[in-house]
């Protein structure tokens, strides 16, 4: 297994990371909704408490409406580690089920119920990716300590790396905390892997004209002068959801609903998050509906799948996707096909323990570093 450069954590590309992670029998392709919701609260019937089945706020509905919990991705893994279940059947993607599994005890079972359920932006800064990068940028200033922080959407090896470096995880919510955490402790900040969410926050911050762009992709976009001059430097990642909002859809809306109100993720673009009445989480977007008036009208500005459980969990709201016709599903959340969970709750009552994720000892005990002192902001 490769070595980091920087750091004693050995990792491999999140490719050959779980190559024990089987595919949809044929059997189980063409089933029915109604046969696979038979057989689903078949199966939820006669495992009772030692299965926990968690929905990611951007499942579809035949999804969400199985799952125990539904919400953002790291609220979801604390009500995993809240729980007595011996089995935890997270419906999202595969960085959440890492984080599952760093913070639940260790005689609880984290299962993904599809193999191809991989975050596109984690798979933008791969940790031997970001160790190659962080000699580069740590050599393109060498009189300053950088603080690495890691967004809750990326790989738990990344975790455990920023965990070394004496960075941190944050989340959407709680970026900004983050970012004044590593100022007190360094000089600058490398901020993985979402540029929007990065940009956005330094904006909050008041540094929006402190930062640089790191792209790994390209060795034209490296300038060690750029990184050397800025106080953070921002990964060229993002999520493949968000940054197809365009300023041009709340213009659009606001044309088309003049009494709409806007809520967007801020992982997406600046000039989205400008225009929009609300930022926040997928938590903050669903309380603002919830909290809505009655004939209120919202643009909702994320996943094309919270839109519609928020239009269907509050009737009186009139709410709306922000891009309209043009809203699509996050293609990683899509391969959490409701024929996969029934495959996996199946197996369970078989006494078969199928996808599960696990994380290596060293990178979850290091990972959990990274957690814990989020939490202390």
């Amino acid at each position: 297994m490769p070595e980091l450069e920087t750091t004693s954590l050995e990792t491999e590309l999140s490719l050959f990371k779980y190559d024990n992670l089987e595919r949809l029998p044929s059997q189980y392709r063409d089933l029915a909704e109604s046969e696979r919701s038979k057989r689903i609260a078949a199966a939820r019937d006669e495992l009772g408490d030692d299965v926990l089945v968690l929905g990611h706020n951007y499942q579809r509905r035949e999804i969400v409406e199985h799952a125990d919990f539904i919400g953002d991705s790291y609220a979801l893994s604390q009500r995993a580690a809240e729980s007595d279940a011996d089995y935890v059947v997270f419906c999202g993607v595969t960085f959440m089920a890492e984080s599952a599994d760093i913070i639940t005890d260790d005689d609880q079972t984290v299962l993904l119920p599809s193999m191809e359920a991989s975050c596109p932006m984690a798979g933008m800064a791969e940790a031997l990716q970001v160790d190659a990068a962080w000699a580069e940028i740590t050599a393109a200033a060498p009189d300053e300590t950088i603080i690495p922080v890691t967004y809750m959407n990326s790989y738990a090896d990344l975790k455990a790396f920023c965990a070394d470096q004496g960075g941190l995880v944050c989340t959407s919510s709680n970026a900004h905390r983050a970012f004044e955490w590593a100022f007190e402790r360094g000089d600058k900040v490398l901020f993985l892997p979402d540029k929007h969410l990065g940009e956005n926050t330094a904006h909050r911050l008041g540094m929006a004209d402190d930062t640089a762009v790191w792209d790994p992709w390209d060795p034209e976009g490296k300038d060690a002068d750029e990184v050397a001059d800025a106080d953070i430097v921002l990964w060229e990642g993002y999520c493949q959801v968000h940054e197809r909002f365009r300023k041009d859809h709340v213009t659009q809306v606001r044309d088309e609903h003049p009494d709409a109100n806007v809520v967007v993720h801020p992982e997406c673009r600046r000039g989205v998050v400008e225009a929009a009445d609300v930022v926040g989480s997928t938590s903050t977007i669903t309380d603002t509906v919830a909290d809505a008036d009655a004939g209120e009208t919202w643009a909702i500005g994320t996943e094309i799948h919270l839109a519609n459980h928020l239009a269907r969990w509050h009737p009186a709201v009139e709410v709306i996707p922000l891009c309209g016709d043009a809203c699509m599903d996050c293609n990683a959340m899509r391969q959490i096909d409701p024929n996969y969970l029934t495959w996996v709750l199946d197996g369970l009552r078989e006494g078969q323990e199928r996808n599960v994720i696990e994380v290596a000892p060293g990178e979850k005990e290091r990972a959990a570093v990274a957690l814990d002192r989020m939490l202390e902001i």
